[in-house]
């Protein structure tokens, strides 16, 4: 279906009216033949380019995507940069920067416009997930509110709750968190305790989750919940519940204090017998986890995609430390051990960004599977701790220093491999696949 791209360029301050073939996915769509692949001939890949931040390279994009590209980018330098540092020290980015993304078309971008987000590809939303990278901005939670829980309303949502929620996250003003991780149960979801019980129409939610990314600022927070204990298996006892602030015995504990991620609110749930009507249950009832499956490969390469970006940044980062800084005599770029130091970074992140392109572009047109997502989280958020090791080392001592760029880079990438669900669970997920008969 071709999709009108004049809302999103007006949104961003370009009137082109190019149409251009695209369609939204869900993490496991169908195959679509009618789905065409453009060329773009002449197009460099980053490690051809002068720089792999350079804009107009990588042959997965178009020109529309470099128009969109140049305007999410200027919008984080204008806008997100020189705030972040507040932000960092508050906990949590502003609500103003929120409704800002959402007026400048930085939200709900692959959401279908016909849902009320912008209707634009998995490309234009990973395109945003990588400037903020580029940015070095862990602060807005972006990637999740637009990529995580937007796709499981419109792809599970009734249309009341679809009508009700995605037109005011698209526009910033609905703040989406997903509530999955509790003190006593991380990457196996079928250990969780929160339990939502029938009680008439109604059901009684009760429990408590952690690590809540947006969970701070939240206005909505898809609950994962047990409702039937006596279920065959706990999967089959596993339900999604939109829970919206102010509801009487939601409550939110404290902005959790972490390595990293300074500035991205992270807090504590709690449910103490919130009252839910029928219309707060998301899909069917003891479908949850099947929907928890179906969408964790997208959460999964959004991870990689930013972990990926990351690690571009902290390079170009490194390379301009080096041939500015001078010791014994000459600048650090003329030292041997340092160049061949930057030879091998170059090589890993490049030979990598071939495999993050190649699942961009499979997802884009039919979706990736479980075990390739396991693959690209795993490889790439373990990479990025490995760049941003060296990449501290190349600085020296100033590599220790909260002013320098790297430092923060390598205190926001240590949660990477941990969240998602650990890598420990990923290599788990890929050797599934292997050995499967």
């Amino acid at each position: 279906m071709a999709l009108n791209f004049a809302r999103l360029s007006q949104r961003l301050g370009n009137r082109s009216t190019g149409l251009r073939q695209a369609r939204f996915l869900s993490s496991t769509p169908s195959p679509n033949p009618s789905v065409k692949k453009q060329k773009y001939e002449g197009r460099r890949e980053i490690f051809e380019a002068p720089s792999m931040l350079d804009i107009g390279v990588r042959r997965i994009f178009d020109e529309e995507h470099d128009m969109f590209r140049q305007n999410v980018r200027r919008f984080f330098q204008e806008e997100v940069i020189p705030q972040h540092e507040k932000w960092e020290n508050d906990g949590q980015v502003s609500r103003e920067i929120w409704e800002r993304a959402g007026e400048n078309g930085l939200l709900g971008v692959a959401t279908p416009e016909e849902f009320g987000g912008i209707g634009g590809d998995f490309l234009m939303t990973s395109i945003v997930m990588e400037e903020q990278s580029y940015s070095n901005c862990s602060g807005p939670g972006w990637a999740l509110h637009s990529d995580i829980v937007m796709p499981y309303i419109t792809h599970y949502g009734s249309k009341e709750q679809i009508e009700k929620f995605i037109p005011a996250m698209t526009a910033g003003k609905c703040i989406g968190a997903i509530a999955m991780t509790e003190p006593g149960a991380g990457s196996d979801l079928q250990g969780i305790r929160t339990n939502a019980r029938r009680d008439g129409d109604d059901y009684i939610l009760n429990g408590s989750k952690v690590f809540i990314t947006n969970g701070y600022m939240s206005d909505l927070v898809i609950v994962v919940a047990i409702t039937d204990p006596k279920a065959k298996s706990a999967a089959h006892g596993i339900s999604l519940f939109l829970v919206e602030e102010g509801m009487e015995g939601f409550k939110k504990g404290r902005k959790l204090k972490k390595m990293g991620l300074k500035a991205q609110d992270t807090a504590e749930l709690f449910f103490e017998d919130v009252r839910l009507p029928k219309s707060a249950l998301l899909g069917e009832e003891g479908k949850g986890f099947y929907y928890l499956m179906n969408e964790l490969p997208q959460e999964r390469l959004l991870i990689a995609i930013m972990c990926q970006a990351a690690s571009e940044f902290m390079f170009e980062e490194t390379r301009k430390y080096v041939r500015e800084r001078k010791a014994f005599g000459k600048t650090l770029s003329k030292v041997q051990v340092i160049q061949h130091r930057l030879a091998e970074l170059k090589t890993e992140i490049s030979v990598t960004r071939a495999f993050v392109d190649q699942c961009m572009d499979i997802h884009n047109t039919r979706g990736l599977d479980s075990s390739t997502a396991s693959m690209a989280k795993y490889w790439i958020s373990e990479l990025e701790n490995r760049v941003a090791y060296e990449c501290v080392q190349l600085h020296g001592g100033w590599g220790y220093m909260w002013e320098y760029p790297v430092t923060k880079t390598y205190v926001d990438a240590r949660v990477q491999p941990i969240y998602g669900g650990s890598n420990e669970i990923m290599k788990e997920l890929i050797a599934r696949q292997i050995v499967s008969e």
